[in-house]
């Protein structure tokens, strides 16, 4: 079937609407009242909430290591490992960086 034949049948579809074009210098007026748009009053509000110390609390941890922080801290040297990082410990013929 050649192209013609497709435009005689209708899909169903409606046509795209066409999009305008933008000019260059329309574009960059755009983005500057863009940045304008911020208003004063909210800088001033942020800089109050940054002013406020948090409370310095002990922290209560426990000494034992959690099963989500040993799988980990596992990983991440797994893939030190596997990258070319010096092993720091004597291989028995191991290869795998997650037995190492």
């Amino acid at each position: 079937m050649a192209d013609d034949d497709y435009n005689e049948m209708d899909m169903g579809y409606e046509d795209e609407p066409v999009e305008p074009e933008i000019e260059e210098g329309a574009e960059e007026e755009d983005v500057e009242n863009a940045n304008n748009e911020d208003l004063p009053g909210e800088a001033v509000e942020a800089d109050d909430k940054e002013e406020q110390a948090p409370v310095e609390r002990p922290r209560r941890t426990s000494k034992f290591m959690t099963k989500y922080e040993r799988a980990r801290i596992l990983g991440t040297r797994a893939v030190q490992i596997s990258m070319n990082a010096p092993v720091m410990v004597e291989l028995q013929g191991e290869t795998d960086p997650l037995e190492v």
